[in-house]
């Protein structure tokens, strides 16, 4: 069974978010609306990040660019969590938010290791289409199981990073997650696996839903692609960093 009753460890696809509708709508979810708020949506990353970047190399301090974008983006999706009515106000806060934050971390990454980013980027893209082939073929197969094994990792990893966050604010180093350990990069490969599997947890949840819910709930099914998108992107060049750090 799912972990906790959760049906998908991506918040924009708790059942919560997706009741069953009593009304009756003329205009529902569709492929090409998520599709097109999704480009949209990642437009304005790029764009964000490609600011805060320039500002990196410009000479500016972007911590507070960072660390406030993180902050703004988890305000964001705790509000739209609670008020999922408010999504398509707030995500394309969610997507500057995330924009500063992700420009920052990819600017140090690529002052340190030129051209990081980019190869973190490209691996991220490939898996996207990689997954969704798998997942059109039906080579793999987005079964009850399967979705139980992927929320279960999810919610594992998500808790591992708390406490750890925690005990290194603390300044406890018990959990060695962000150092070149062999512990450290291989979690991180793991959670690589995870996040790019939990994409076709976001593939089956969007066909299951497509067609049978208001077109206003396409935004809900683009914040959830952001979510693993990002995270995707994130493992993907912390992992990139720790084995140039290592090797």
């Amino acid at each position: 069974m799912p972990l906790f009753g959760l049906r998908t460890s991506n918040p924009a696809f708790n059942r919560y978010f997706w009741r069953k509708q009593k009304m009756y709508f003329k205009s529902k979810m569709s492929i090409s609306g998520i599709i097109i708020k999704s480009f949209a949506m990642l437009i304005i990353v790029l764009i964000t990040a490609s600011y805060t970047w320039h500002l990196f190399f410009s000479g500016v301090i972007i911590k507070w660019y960072t660390a406030i974008g993180m902050f703004v983006a988890i305000c964001c999706s705790l509000f739209i969590s609670f008020k999922h009515n408010t999504v398509k106000y707030l995500l394309p806060i969610y997507a500057i938010a995330k924009g500063m934050f992700l420009g920052g971390i990819s600017a140090y990454a690529h002052k340190r290791f030129p051209n990081l980013p980019f190869q973190a980027i490209a691996v991220t893209i490939t898996t996207f289409f990689v997954m969704l082939f798998l997942y059109r073929l039906k080579i793999i197969r987005v079964t009850k199981e399967f979705r139980a094994i992927i929320i279960s990792a999810s919610v594992t990893i998500f808790l591992f990073y708390f406490i750890g966050w925690v005990l290194w604010l603390l300044k406890i180093d018990a959990l060695p997650l962000w150092g070149t350990s062999w512990f450290a990069i291989g979690f991180n490969v793991v959670a690589a696996i995870v996040a790019s599997f939990s994409l076709l947890l976001d593939f089956y949840h969007i066909d299951k839903q497509v067609g049978r819910y208001p077109k206003e709930r396409e935004w809900l099914a683009t914040w959830g692609l952001l979510i693993t998108l990002i995270w995707l992107y994130v493992e993907t060049l912390r992992l990139l960093k720790k084995l140039a750090i290592r090797f």
